[in-house]
């Protein structure tokens, strides 16, 4: 008796962290559609048909793909989201916010794909790690080693600060976000610094960039005025981690993301500590 594959058969996915998690359940075949900002994983640019932007959509171009689900993130997608289920399309949007809303979201996505059992075989997997790298760091702390302040900047013109996963997984990895309050906040323009000077007085031992896919620029930091007693311009410790690897709410985040805070994190602990 040949075997009939459950849930969506044709998926166009509206944001990257769905396309890569399908990919790493070996899903990738359900996959008809996928953002052209899509990076990971990067042979799926070359394989699936680029249909939306982040805020926009190619919905002539999905509705010719036939789909018979859509992926898409939150409140900014609404009008896609809109227009597809006007048009007929099953849409599902997601709006993770936090480490545990972007696990459920893992999970949701393997079971409607028929791949629960592996989905949650891969979330145990990171958690482990981040309960790992949260053992490492108390190893470190008592062996009398002070965790970094950290300012996480997200875009530099305005200041924009305290992506909630980001803050979080700063916090498992060693740091400590010195715009805490600002991770409460979901929606960008909440969460813009008004006053520049307030991140010098908050004193930073780290910055970190990732630009929303902007290259970072550490010396245009280091000359920002009054930031030459910053202790992270004096000590070099201005650093970059890729938007596609920390600002997508998804597995990028969970792996390649937090391992990297905890690198920078962890050899400022070790050096400056």
């Amino acid at each position: 008796m040949t075997q009939i594959a459950l849930g969506p058969q044709r998926i166009v996915c509206l944001t990257e962290e769905t396309t890569e998690w399908l990919y790493l359940l070996g899903q990738e075949w359900r996959i008809v559609g996928i953002s052209g900002y899509t990076v990971r994983p990067r042979r799926a640019r070359d394989e699936k048909p680029k249909v939306s932007a982040f805020l926009n959509a190619k919905i002539d171009k999905i509705l010719a793909l036939q789909p018979d689900c859509v992926f898409g993130f939150s409140d900014l997608q609404a009008d896609i989201a809109a227009a597809l289920i006007r048009a007929g399309v099953q849409v599902t949007v997601f709006n993770q916010r936090s480490v545990e809303q972007i696990f459920s979201m893992l999970y949701q996505v393997a079971a409607m794909v028929d791949c629960a059992s592996d989905g949650m075989k891969r979330i145990a997997v990171m958690r482990e790690r981040l309960q790992a790298i949260c053992a490492e760091i108390v190893a470190l702390q008592n062996s009398g080693k002070r965790r970094p302040r950290v300012f996480f900047e997200e875009w530099d013109e305005p200041h924009i600060s305290g992506i909630r996963w980001v803050s979080e997984l700063l916090g498992i990895a060693g740091g400590d976000d010195i715009f805490p309050e600002l991770a409460v906040q979901p929606m960008g323009k909440n969460r813009i610094i008004a006053d520049g000077a307030e991140i010098v007085v908050r004193a930073p031992d780290i910055v970190i960039g990732s630009w929303c896919g902007k290259k970072f620029r550490p010396e245009k930091v280091a000359q920002r005025p009054g930031w030459q007693e910053v202790p992270a311009v004096r000590n070099a410790q201005l650093f970059e981690i890729k938007s596609a690897d920390i600002l997508q709410p998804g597995p990028a985040a969970l792996t390649d993301g937090v391992e990297q805070l905890h690198r920078i994190v962890r050899q400022w602990m070790v050096t400056y500590g």
